[in-house]
């Protein structure tokens, strides 16, 4: 959705509000595509006193894997979003990162809430907190029993002293 600043500018104190829907179906984060379904966004843009700034929110229900056994997790994920809209940064305001910079008459709505909310996704999301994961050895899932396998590694500089514990017993 694009939003014209000139709109704004010629009249003070107005609110543009939004609400839509954006399809990410085909955005990949993480090696999964995680927006199967329409993500939603609703904010506004204003001018107070000529400045204007951007408040939105971002509503989208993530389906994506358990990052220790790679069952199917899906949730639901708000992301709020606020930026002040300027045409140059001053000296000082480098270090700020709630000012956004427009080169143009027109903002595309798009171009910065969708990396903010792909910013804002989790790097691991878990089924369960006490999720046991898989066997590096076998790749069973520990969450539906044991495999059996021996997972204690030897350091092979001190096989020799393995040897010699094992040969004792």
């Amino acid at each position: 959705m694009q939003i014209r600043l000139q709109e704004l500018a010629t009249k003070p104190g107005y609110h543009a509000q939004f609400d839509y829907t954006i399809d990410l179906s085909k955005e990949e984060v993480g090696f999964e595509f995680p927006f199967q379904q329409p993500v939603r966004v609703e904010g506004e843009v204003s001018d107070d006193a000529g400045a204007i700034t951007l408040s939105a929110t971002i509503y989208a229900h993530v389906t994506t894997r358990c990052a220790r056994c790679g069952k199917p997790v899906e949730y639901d994920k708000e992301t709020d979003v606020e930026f002040r809209l300027v045409k140059e940064l001053e000296s000082d305001d480098a270090d700020r990162d709630d000012l956004y910079l427009v080169e143009s008459e027109a903002v595309e709505l798009d171009d910065i809430l969708i990396p903010e909310l792909i910013l804002d996704m989790e790097m691991a999301v878990v089924c369960d907190e006490d999720c046991k994961g898989l066997c590096p050895k076998c790749g069973q899932n520990l969450n539906h029993g044991s495999c059996g396998c021996v997972t204690r590694e030897v350091d092979p500089r001190l096989a020799v002293l393995q040897k010699f514990l094992d040969n004792k017993k």
